[in-house]
């Protein structure tokens, strides 16, 4: 055996997995504060301040309006999903908070796929899901949220690839290759998944993926989300010098993807550092100015609105049961378990479906 695979094996082993994917999100995180060291240790904040004011205002309100229905866009993940996996019965008011608050939650606190997750779990849980039930809706939101960004890398790329260049450093008829075989990738599974019914799982916990029209719906609403996010940020850039849209979509996608993968809280770090490195004909002071007024609108705004939500309907349903119990009755809403894991098998009873669950 080689001295590689004697130290995978012993890294797979000892470490584990997990282990190895918090090492690495650790190592992304250190490079990424090490370049933005470099690049800001120098910035004079008065710089930032005079970009702010400088800011149009109906630019500013035009980033915020479409970061809002960037937010509107992630509610259908999940009420895509939900009617994927046979649960249409939930309403979208109530699909619409559980995306709203799972990804405002996710995207601040990081490891989206269990803190995203838990808050599913405590929201659907009061209308019969269980946690395999969750999982399901995690797993189609995830396919949609990269479906989308397969789609747009890959059509942004291929016009473009001088922007992926930018931050990969590959040739540009490299990069226009990735683009190329990422749409070929995409177009395979769709065709794929329209042949013929197809399920992903084992016989106990199994998903059956969307075909044909259902498949294009779902890659629609990934790529309006996405651009969406992409529009907000160009919004805010600064006037000059200029940059083309389909350039700032695809280096904006490949930072938000980089600030996914590092798990950071927001990625933050990462993604800023990706779009500083990848646009250094912007003014240092001008780029932090924007990044300051889309991380507002992104991540801090949605957030406090989502906690808000959330603790409003926690103290709505502990007063539901307050009013219960002195009452006599047993039909309170049953307060939702804390979330297991995502994807761990419940093996309590599935609880009963609250019809005033919000």
């Amino acid at each position: 055996m080689s001295v590689p695979s004697r130290i995978w094996r012993f890294l797979r082993d000892k470490v584990g997995l997990h282990g190895l994917g918090f090492i690495a999100s650790l190592v992304v995180i250190g490079i990424a504060g090490t370049v933005l060291y470099r690049m800001l240790h120098n910035l004079n904040f008065a710089d930032v301040v005079a970009a702010l004011k400088a800011k149009d205002p109906l630019h500013v309100a035009a980033a915020f309006v479409l970061v809002a229905c960037a937010y509107v866009t992630l509610t259908f993940y999940d009420w895509f999903a939900l009617r994927t996996i046979g649960k249409t019965e939930i309403p979208y008011r109530v699909a619409a908070l559980s995306g709203f608050c799972s990804y405002s939650v996710g995207h601040n606190v990081g490891f989206t796929v269990f803190t995203g997750g838990s808050v599913r779990y405590r929201i659907y849980s009061a209308w019969g899901l269980n946690a395999i039930d969750v999982a399901k809706v995690c797993f189609i939101a995830g396919v949609t949220f990269w479906l989308g960004n397969i789609a747009v890398l890959g059509l942004g790329i291929l016009i473009h690839p001088e922007a992926a260049t930018a931050v990969d450093q590959l040739p540009p008829m490299v990069n226009r290759l990735l683009g190329a075989g990422a749409l070929v990738v995409l177009v395979g599974y769709v065709l794929w998944v329209s042949a013929a019914p197809r399920k992903i799982g084992r016989s106990t916990w199994f998903v059956t993926l969307p075909a044909g029209k259902t498949t294009l719906l779902q890659i629609g609403i990934g790529i309006l989300d996405l651009s969406l996010c992409a529009a907000a940020m160009y919004m805010l850039m600064p006037a000059s010098p200029y940059i083309d849209p389909i350039a700032l979509a695809v280096i904006f996608v490949t930072a938000t993807l980089l600030g996914f993968a590092s798990h950071a809280p927001g990625g933050l770090g990462v993604f800023d550092a990706a779009l500083l490195v990848a646009l250094p004909q912007f003014e240092a002071g001008e780029m932090v100015g924007a990044l300051l007024v889309f991380r507002l609108f992104y991540y801090i705004i949605p957030f406090a609105l989502a906690l808000t939500l959330l603790g409003v309907r926690e103290i709505g349903l502990g007063r539901k049961r307050a009013a219960a119990l002195v009452a006599g009755t047993d039909e309170a809403p049953a307060a939702p378990p804390l979330a297991p894991v995502v994807g761990e098998a419940a093996a309590e009873p599935k609880p009963n479906r609250v019809t005033a669950a919000e």
